[in-house]
């Protein structure tokens, strides 16, 4: 097949998204193809709209073609696709934010274990020097997030290993200073 229709909507005849891969495409395609086969009581029209829509998609060349003269309805202002991805960068404040709940919850755990003499229930504790340690990773990538913010000219953008060296004294400090106060 050489020519296409580019008022026809491909994409929704087949029930896939534009940036769908060759693989989503073909699977798409038998799924339609098993439901609306002309043999298991299916249109054959529908059977014939799914084998050109598939005849132009698994084309790279054809699909491009089909891609680039492919007219599209106008959006409506403020309007937002449903198949964008949702956001991944939290930000440096939900970076500091979840790093010190983990922090905050990891401490209350372990002091509620040692100073309630809940002796017992020693996985809460492991639990607690868990949560401390995923606080403390979180904690980590709030300092290189804040690092990134940083425009380019910030001196402190370059020393990063003295960031690096600050951090882990402070780590290595108030844990010394958390098993002082559990000790006594």
């Amino acid at each position: 097949m050489s020519q296409f229709d580019s008022n026809k909507d491909y994409y929704g005849v087949l029930g896939v998204d534009k940036e769908a891969s060759p693989f989503e495409i073909e699977r798409q395609y038998k799924r339609e193809a098993s439901k609306h086969h002309p043999d298991r009581g299916g249109s054959e029209e529908r059977m014939k709209s799914l084998n050109e829509a598939y005849g132009v998609l698994k084309d790279k060349m054809l699909r491009n073609s089909y891609d680039a003269t492919r007219r599209r309805p106008p959006r409506p202002e403020g309007f937002t696709p449903v198949t964008i991805p949702t956001a991944r960068d939290v930000g440096v404040m939900g970076y500091c934010l979840s790093a010190g709940l983990c922090l905050i919850a990891g401490i209350f755990l372990l002091l509620l274990v040692r100073f309630q003499y809940i002796f017992f229930l020693w996985p809460l504790g492991l639990l607690a020097l868990l949560v401390l340690g995923f606080g403390v990773m979180l904690a980590r990538s709030a300092m290189v997030a804040v690092n990134d913010s940083l425009p380019v000219t910030n001196p402190l953008k370059r020393h990063t290993k003295i960031q690096e060296v600050a951090f882990w004294t402070v780590i290595v400090s108030g844990g010394y200073g958390l098993y002082v106060v559990m000790t006594l």
